[in-house]
């Protein structure tokens, strides 16, 4: 059986492609567009991939922020719901799943089956997640990468108090006039955002196996950083950011 998981976030849209165990396709598009025709392009892209045609997917499942305008979902599910399944189907050890995305983090607890038990989000400001991180490399003249690996390079421990993005950058900004270096900028803002997200975890209990997906998994400075405040480990997932399609793709298969 076929089905499809479509999760359209604030940065990108995710389509994966399932037949049984097997992935068939997976894209990722990043596109300007009206939100519901990307999603009608992207999907069609996995198709293309897959090799296969609309009508051999049995179940397509949307998630994410956007989910309402996926037009070819027969049902929609939220992001919670699909980290759990996601993230316990390619970890079934999985008790902690933590989701940081371009605008969103959430924290979920869940069991063994991938069901939700509880959870926590921080959606208030995107100082808290993805977007801002990309945006402070961009204010300090440097590609997101090379900011990344900066956070290696100092031990020095600024902190970063606002809680807005706007108000965040402003201490940005006087961070970069004053002597601190790119690499003690990165690191505070590294760390500015994992002792958020944090602290949004504890709301819902650090149990282990605590994994992190989403984009900002890929950032090991945040990682770290991540790993110390809630002094645990933290384990990735395969394929970070389609772990929430790979979760929709699932829902399907078990509702139909």
């Amino acid at each position: 059986m076929i089905t499809a998981g479509i999760d359209v976030g604030t940065g990108s849209i995710k389509v994966l492609i399932l037949d049984g165990d097997q992935v068939l396709s997976k894209v990722r598009f990043i596109s300007e567009m009206e939100e519901s025709k990307g999603i009608e392009s992207a999907f069609d892209d996995a198709l293309s991939k897959a090799g296969i045609g609309a009508d051999s997917v049995a179940f397509v499942t949307a998630t994410g922020s956007g989910a309402k305008n996926a037009a070819n979902a027969h049902e929609t599910i939220t992001d919670i719901t699909s980290a759990a399944k996601g993230t316990s189907y390619l970890i079934p050890e999985t008790r902690t799943v933590i989701d940081v995305g371009s605008e969103e983090a959430r924290a979920v607890k869940c069991d063994g089956a991938g069901d939700v038990l509880d959870f926590a989000t921080n959606e208030k400001c995107a100082a808290g997640a993805g977007a801002f991180i990309e945006a402070m490399a961009r204010a300090v003249e440097t590609d997101f990468e090379q900011f990344v690996s900066l956070y290696f390079e100092s031990d020095k421990d600024i902190p970063l108090n606002a809680q807005c993005a706007v108000f965040a950058e402003s201490e940005v900004v006087s961070l970069i006039n004053s002597e601190a270096t790119t690499a003690d900028i990165s690191r505070a803002i590294n760390r500015a955002i994992a002792e958020r997200t944090s602290s949004m975890t504890r709301r819902v209990g650090v149990e282990q196996k605590v994994v992190l997906i989403g984009g900002v998994a890929l950032n090991a400075g945040f990682v770290d950083a991540l790993g110390k405040f809630l002094k645990t480990e933290i384990t990735l997932s395969e394929d970070p950011i389609f772990v929430n399609a790979l979760g929709a793709a699932l829902i399907g298969r078990e509702r139909s």
